[in-house]
């Protein structure tokens, strides 16, 4: 695969976001890589590695962080509730700014996407007591992992949500306490707060459940909340309307999106990041709704979802989007934007290699120079 772009299109044009001058247009996306420390979920040295090797990016949103421990549910994956998980971190921002990069931490509470080994043995936690018909990654005393189904989780006491907000607030104060430069609340691809935005995950009935202003009322308390400890332009909200995995194809999701947008825009939230579906056969996102998302949301919208430099940079040149979020392509291609910048080969990646394990398959891909 070669990139087709040259240097001087908006793709590689500089950007402001809030306090930040933004180098291009380049994001790197938030992908679950599974190389915390054990026991604790803890960031390491080696995450501090990857991570600076790839400071190039405009912008690098981490894996998502759990901000509580209610709130995993993969095996691995790093936490922000604990000072060790806080002083983690910062050995990777220390790296990713020596390097000259931009980081926020991805602020993540899996909801009923999780299993009851990383709950002593009780239920995860949900808007209602229905069932992902999904499976989470877990690993086995050895280190191996596999996918194991979800349980019917346990539905969300009134108490029990507003505990959650204020996990997300500690984690957002953490988060900052570790040096990132942001935050990113993970609203998207089924996880709890996506659960509550939609009619078939949220069956509730009080003031959490059924009208629209409702099932948004938990996504403005995280928002609030976290905004208490991070000014609004350093925060980005992530949704993902057209993925309907999970048991999430809600009918009513389209226009709760854009009323949380309009909702988050009054806020001065900085950006939103849209997940796109990343599968061959995906649906398209329709431009009606591009255009609709850019009418409500004032900041910097972001996008994700299999995208290559000519379709990133197609749509750039829409006005529909500012920043083009890559995933895949930053795994084996540390320096992605001087790549796509000269119009280098990408190398592919080691699938084997993703989730849990050493340097191999994760930091020790080589950077090339454009001559």
């Amino acid at each position: 695969m070669t990139a087709s772009l040259l240097p001087s299109t908006d793709l590689f044009t500089p950007l402001t976001l809030g306090p930040l001058t933004l180098p291009s247009r380049v994001v790197m996306a938030p992908m679950t890589r599974a190389r915390s420390s054990q026991p604790g979920n803890v960031p390491n040295a080696l995450m501090a590695a990857y991570y600076a090797q790839r400071a190039s990016a405009a912008l690098i949103v981490s894996e998502a962080t759990q901000v509580s421990p209610q709130g995993q549910g993969y095996s691995f994956t790093p936490g922000i509730h604990s000072e060790a998980q806080v002083e983690g971190w910062r050995l990777v921002t220390r790296a990713v700014h020596r390097a000259g990069g931009r980081m926020v931490l991805q602020l993540w509470h899996v909801g009923r996407m999780s299993h009851p080994v990383f709950h002593d043995g009780g239920l995860p936690v949900a808007p209602s007591a229905l069932s992902p018909e999904a499976q989470v990654w877990v690993a086995d005393e050895h280190g191996v992992g596999r996918m194991v189904d979800c349980p019917v989780p346990q539905a969300l006491t009134t108490e029990g949500i507003g505990a959650i907000v204020d996990d997300f607030r500690r984690a957002a104060a953490n988060a900052m306490r570790a040096g990132f430069d942001g935050v990113e609340i993970h609203a998207a691809n089924g996880y709890l707060i996506d659960q509550f935005l939609r009619t078939t995950s949220n069956h509730r009935d009080d003031a959490y459940g059924g009208p629209r202003a409702h099932r948004l009322r938990f996504l403005l308390e995280v928002v609030d909340a976290v905004a208490a400890e991070v000014a609004p332009e350093r925060i980005g909200v992530r949704v993902a309307p057209y993925i309907t995995a999970r048991n999430m194809a809600c009918p009513d999701i389209i226009p709760t999106i854009l009323e949380a947008a309009a909702e988050l825009s009054r806020r001065g939230v900085g950006y939103l990041h849209l997940a796109e579906a990343d599968w061959n056969d995906a649906p398209q996102v329709p431009e009606d709704f591009r255009r609709a998302l850019r009418r409500a949301f004032a900041g910097r919208i972001i996008v994700a979802g299999r995208y290559d430099a000519p379709r990133a940079e197609a749509l750039l040149a829409s006005g529909l989007v500012d920043l083009v979020a890559f995933g895949r392509p930053f795994i084996a291609n540390p320096d992605l934007p001087a790549r796509l910048a000269g119009r280098l080969p990408l190398a592919s990646f080691d699938g084997q290699a993703l989730f849990g394990g050493s340097a191999a398959g994760y930091s020790d891909y080589p950077a090339i120079t454009a001559t």
